[in-house]
């Protein structure tokens, strides 16, 4: 088997609680490999956006490695963590509006990472642009080129966040809770755009979800989460039909009490 493109190993974050620290994410560890799509499921709470955001460096590591194709980000400076970030490693976050600036027309916003990552100038990194919003299912794209975020409906605020993260067909794409404030209908195009898009370009997908569902059609393995620790890796199919340890049980036999009432 090739090598991983993402190897985290033995990763901690800890956040201050009363003067104190605590370990919001404790010792995990797990592998992506190329065009991969890796479910971290778990109960909110349990450290997945933590470890999505410590993935991005957004938050600092207190211990472990997260290597991107042998270089480890952790130990990065930030300036060249910045050259990275969005090129080779990207994020779709759970509420667009927290990754769009909201005085910026969204053509605008995407342009700037074709002219950040890419050194593209000014009219062929709007055309760039434009080339992306069709990518992700506008029909009127050049509308949504000239559109500031909140002139958007959730939906199309999601779809511009995925054209941003995938301009520069990164090696690894995070996606928390991608689809979590969208109606099922408006998920199921979403989610379908975003693992189209990554499976043309190759890009393994962390995809942060509670939703079994999501899990069980998009997914190839998940890793099963619970305070702050990993308990559980395994193939979909397998995880599903044997789960071997007792939270990994609950949470499907949750899912499927839900399914039935």
């Amino acid at each position: 088997m090739k090598s991983p493109v993402l190897a985290v190993r033995d990763l901690s974050v800890f956040l201050q609680d009363g003067g104190q620290p605590r370990a919001v994410v404790d010792t995990i560890s797990f592998e992506l490999h190329e065009g991969e799509i890796l479910a971290l499921v778990g109960e909110s709470g349990c450290g997945k956006t933590k470890t999505a955001e410590a993935l991005m460096g957004l938050v600092p590591t207190a211990a472990g490695s997260i290597e991107l194709c042998g270089t480890n980000l952790a130990a990065l400076p930030e300036a060249r963590l910045r050259r990275v970030r969005g090129r080779d490693i990207s994020m779709v976050f759970q509420e667009p509006l927290t990754a769009l600036d909201p005085v910026f027309r969204t053509g605008n916003q995407i342009a700037d990472v074709f002219r950040r990552h890419r050194g593209l100038g000014r009219a062929e990194a709007r055309r760039a642009a434009l080339e992306m919003l069709q990518r992700v299912g506008f029909a009127d794209a050049g509308h949504v080129l000239r559109s500031y975020p909140h002139e958007l409906s959730g939906g199309m605020r999601q779809r511009v966040v995925i054209a941003m993260a995938m301009a520069c067909r990164p090696r690894v794409l995070v996606a928390d809770e991608p689809t979590t404030a969208l109606d099922v209908t408006t998920q199921a195009q979403v989610l379908a755009r975003l693992t189209e898009m990554a499976g043309e370009a190759g890009t393994a997908i962390l995809l942060i979800t509670h939703d079994l569902g999501i899990v069980a059609h998009y997914c190839d393995r998940a890793a099963v989460m619970r305070m702050g620790r990993i308990v559980e890796q395994a193939g979909v199919d397998q995880l599903f039909a044997q789960p071997q340890h007792p939270y990994t049980a609950a949470l499907l036999g949750a899912a499927r009490g839900n399914l039935l009432s």
